[in-house]
């Protein structure tokens, strides 16, 4: 018997594009890419990557646009063993300083993300062009030698670094091994949950945008792969024409990851004046929950085409809610749907001990390919990754038919855009003002972002703080989605039985006292 190790990650995915051959895998406006052709670019920039000295626990951070390259370059990543950082577009100058003081040997970059600003911030590190770049060697220029290369990440090492903002302000760094990554479904058939399988038969055009350090955003394009759709990369739309509908129509998407409030948006939009989204067989709503009521005007609306996912960066897919389960039982609209049998969720009290469905606590996951801890963060990791279990810190219940309900979040954050912004930096920047005394940040549902900051702010004795001034300070630290949508200034904070601040009755006051502008 043979004692050969099993390739794992990406072999799954370049199993897939070999088997494609001349299947059209990406289409980027008139130009039409075949598997075949982005199994060539991997090999040649994991060449190149290899020549550059990109090896096994090496860190790289990549940070390109949409692309086939940018596709192919994440997986020849990979496929040399390296640490593969993510970085969203837009990230502050000193969150990606911070995230590139992670051990991080190399840059990939483009020619829609290379910026004198950001060779300015990568200044003493390699860059290492995905495409034709000023002063860069081109990876995708790199000769392939022809020789079949197996997968070089080791089962233990960390293959994916995903950040979300963390509690200190900077940037959270989710870790996942290369025996994580290759337990996951999205590459494998055999593997898909019934929800999944039976999204993925309504992946033919499924539209990719954004970045593809957006976890949903390249899983999706993997399972697009897999069930032998096409990803078609949408092009920005004209300035002033909201992203939905035009972009579905223009290029005939049968599918898109959307959050909660383009979603919101969307609907509005089909109410007043109807657009052909015929081709449109798959909106996913990722971010944050949908209340069931919106949810149901969106399947009146748009037709059985919405799917409800709920997850996390440290777990990947816990549950799916698919429109026949919708249309099957309404009641079912409330919940995220039934987690699959490869996930095991439980909801614990306050001992930590399961409850009974119908009983509300914290919600517990084990998914086969989740995350295991935070980069140099080990008080984090031990309160988060406990005895096998990711701790979620949101609160739900099962019911008796093991659906999932979502009832708040144990966590002092707000989702902005499916982006994780913790109200502690924010606060903490706010009351760096000489003419703040106090802070305090909540989160409100929002019809352009899924939810939004605002802040409560409690003057120093004889000042009036300056509502643009706080909100320029937060957004030059933090970036925009930090920035607080409105700022209302109070004698003094609510404070609960036990004496803290109590931030639920701040919330309840947000239609009044409004800062201006």
């Amino acid at each position: 018997m043979s004692t050969e190790p099993v390739p794992g990650y990406p072999q799954a995915i370049l199993d897939l594009l070999a088997g494609g051959r001349d299947r059209p895998v990406f289409e980027h406006g008139s130009r039409i890419v075949r598997a075949d052709e982005v199994a060539e670019l991997v090999a040649r920039i994991a060449t190149g990557l290899r020549a550059a000295g990109i090896g096994p626990g090496t860190g790289v951070a990549v940070l390109l646009g949409v692309s086939p390259e940018a596709f192919a370059a994440v997986v020849a990543a990979h496929l040399v063993g390296a640490r593969v950082a993510g970085v969203r577009p837009g990230l502050p100058h000193e969150h990606l300083r911070h995230l590139l003081g992670h051990r991080i040997s190399a840059v990939l970059v483009d020619r829609s993300t290379v910026t004198p600003q950001l060779r300015a911030v990568t200044a003493g590190l390699p860059l290492l062009g995905v495409g034709p770049v000023d002063g860069t060697p081109d990876l995708t220029a790199t000769r392939a030698d022809g020789t079949p290369t197996l997968p070089a990440g080791r089962p233990d090492d960390i293959g994916r670094v995903v950040y979300t903002s963390g509690s200190t302000g900077n940037p959270k760094g989710c870790l996942q091994t290369y025996a994580s990554l290759d337990a996951a479904w999205a590459a494998h058939p055999d593997r898909w949950p019934p929800p999944v399988r039976d999204l993925a038969g309504r992946l033919d055009r499924y539209l990719v945008f954004g970045s593809l350090a957006s976890q949903v955003m390249l899983e999706y394009g993997i399972l697009t792969l897999a069930a032998g759709g096409t990803m078609v990369i949408a092009e920005p739309n004209r300035a002033g024409v909201p992203f939905f509908p035009e972009a579905l129509v223009r290029h005939r998407a049968s599918a898109s990851v959307i959050t909660v409030g383009r979603l919101a948006k969307l609907v509005a939009a089909q109410r007043a004046a109807p657009a052909d989204l015929g081709a449109l067989r798959a909106l996913l709503v990722s971010g944050s929950p949908l209340h069931p009521a919106r949810l149901a005007e969106a399947l009146h609306v748009l037709g059985p085409v919405v799917y409800h996912g709920y997850g996390q960066t440290e777990t990947g897919m816990i549950a799916m809610l698919t429109p026949a389960e919708m249309l099957a039982a309404p009641a079912r609209l409330a919940s995220v749907g039934r987690p699959p049998a490869v996930v095991d969720v439980q909801v614990r009290d306050a001992d930590g001990q399961p409850v009974v469905p119908g009983v509300e606590g914290e919600i517990f996951v084990r998914t086969p390919s989740q995350a295991s801890g935070y980069w140099d963060d080990p008080t984090e990791t031990t309160e988060v990754f406990t005895d096998g279990w990711v701790r979620t810190r949101d609160r739900g219940r099962l019911d008796d038919d093991g659906y999932l309900h979502l009832l708040g979040r144990s966590r002092d954050v707000v989702i902005v855009n499916a982006d994780l912004r913790y109200a502690g930096p924010i606060e903490r920047v706010l009351a760096s003002c000489a003419d703040v005394a106090e802070a305090y940040v909540v989160a409100a549902p929002d019809e352009d972002t899924g939810e939004a900051v605002h802040a409560f702010v409690v003057p120093a004795e004889g000042r009036q703080p300056d509502p643009d001034v706080l909100r320029t300070l937060v957004r030059q630290q933090l970036g925009e989605p930090s920035t607080p949508r409105t700022i209302t200034f109070i004698a003094e904070a609510p404070v609960t039985a036990a004496g803290k601040p109590d931030k639920r009755r701040l919330a309840g006051t947000l239609h009044a006292h409004d800062a201006p502008g």
